[in-house]
């Protein structure tokens, strides 16, 4: 890429759209654990089906990412945000019209997650992982991950207090209009930078798609990197769906789920962005670690406290702060050890590991509540967990240069 001004400019506005995609799927979708007493109430379904289909939405949106992942690096990112766009939205309207369960499971465990993922992290990162230069990239994944939390800061109390004066069923169809701002944010994202055929030609050959996937599955370092990326979606999956239930239990105002997520939203923004800046200075393997340790020590911190407004929201803080932290690092390791030719894909299936996880927070947490009347046994996992994630990353190889070429 030219180094210059017109360059850069155009390189920033596709991380500015990125980081505005992001913010909108993963925004929206950050705010499905506010439904879940609300549907309740209007279905009688139970929470543990909800949350199954909260949990079914988790592990959906991660088992999609590796296969829009390659339909991105194979047709290019606009294509793949496009039709994800019109999907999210059309799902999010049919979600009120799903009033049993195996409707509900459809349209919000599968429907939704495969609109939030077709412009997610995969297709994203895998996007501006292409055409930004190494020094820059981890700087370029922090941005657009933040992306995401303003999403949350933005999206989350709005949802709640239109569930509060309009209804769910009418909070659920804003959230689809808001869906389909992704639409003309794709258009920055097009194939513009890719290089004319006869460029291509002359360069060196570029390994396939199955060559790749041949090497990470027999990296021990990629399996090290999806066992903690499978913690951090355990942790995150518990925590947006439950949350609001976690605070209906202290007896504290509902409106604190609102706020709790908010807060959470904006102190990920510092915590990404902060991510970006140290992973250029320190290895990505041992900041993970310190990240997976801080977030078992806030949980440990928390489970003992007395549960007041300002508790939760200082636990609110220091889990914003790791929340979505892990992932500059993750898909820059990923980069490090294969290249950026093929990183949405090969990030897509760390993405599923993360949502296996996902899948599992939530639905226990549905499971843990109703087996035993509280979430005490979800927190212990949490620490557990936290601390596996910790050791895990240690023994990861992280190259100074990546061994596939990087796409042309």
């Amino acid at each position: 890429m030219p180094d210059s001004r017109a360059s850069q400019t155009q390189t920033w506005a596709l991380v500015a759209a990125a980081a505005a995609i992001l913010a909108i799927t993963f925004g929206t979708r950050s705010s499905l654990g506010l439904f879940v007493s609300p549907l309740n109430t209007a279905t009688g379904l139970g929470i543990a089906t909800i949350s199954f289909a909260m949990a079914v939405n988790h592990l959906m949106w991660g088992a999609w990412q590796p296969v829009f992942g390659a339909m991105a690096d194979r047709y290019g990112p606009d294509r793949v945000i496009l039709l994800g766009g019109v999907l999210l939205a059309g799902m999010f309207a049919l979600v009120p019209l799903a009033t049993s369960a195996p409707g509900l499971v459809l349209a919000l465990g599968f429907g939704v997650a495969a609109g939030a993922a077709a412009g997610s992290m995969s297709t994203l990162l895998g996007a501006i992982g292409k055409y930004i230069p190494p020094e820059r990239r981890g700087v370029a994944a922090g941005i657009v991950n933040a992306g995401g939390s303003i999403g949350q800061l933005a999206i989350a109390p709005v949802a709640a207090a239109l569930i509060g004066a309009a209804g769910w069923a009418n909070a659920m169809l804003a959230l689809a209009a808001i869906s389909l701002a992704t639409l003309p944010l794709a258009w920055p994202l097009r194939r513009r930078h890719h290089a004319p055929a006869a460029a291509a030609a002359a360069a060196p050959a570029q390994p396939s798609m199955r060559t790749a996937l041949r090497e990470a599955a027999g990296d021990r370092s990629y399996w090290y990197l999806n066992i903690g990326f499978f913690v951090c979606g355990f942790h995150i999956a518990f925590l947006i769906t439950h949350m609001p239930g976690v605070i209906e239990f202290c007896g504290l105002p509902p409106a604190l789920a609102g706020t709790s997520l908010a807060v959470i939203g904006l102190f990920n923004i510092v915590g990404s962005v902060g991510a970006g800046f140290v992973i250029q200075r320190l290895r990505m393997k041992i900041t993970l670690s310190w990240l997976y340790a801080s977030r078992g020590i806030g949980v440990a911190l928390f489970l003992v406290a007395p549960k007041t407004e300002l508790v939760v929201l200082a636990f609110s803080v220091w889990m914003g702060l790791t929340y979505l932290a892990t992932v500059p690092p993750t898909a820059g390791l990923v980069g490090k050890l294969f290249g950026t030719r093929y990183l949405a894909t090969l990030f897509g299936i760390t993405l599923l590991s993360h949502q296996v996880g996902g899948f599992l927070g939530a639905w226990l947490g549905g499971l843990a509540f109703v087996a035993s009347g509280h979430y005490d046994w979800m927190w212990y996992a949490d620490i557990a967990l936290a601390a596996l994630a910790t050791a895990i990353h240690l023994p990861i190889r992280e190259p100074v240069m990546k061994r596939l070429a990087p796409a042309a």
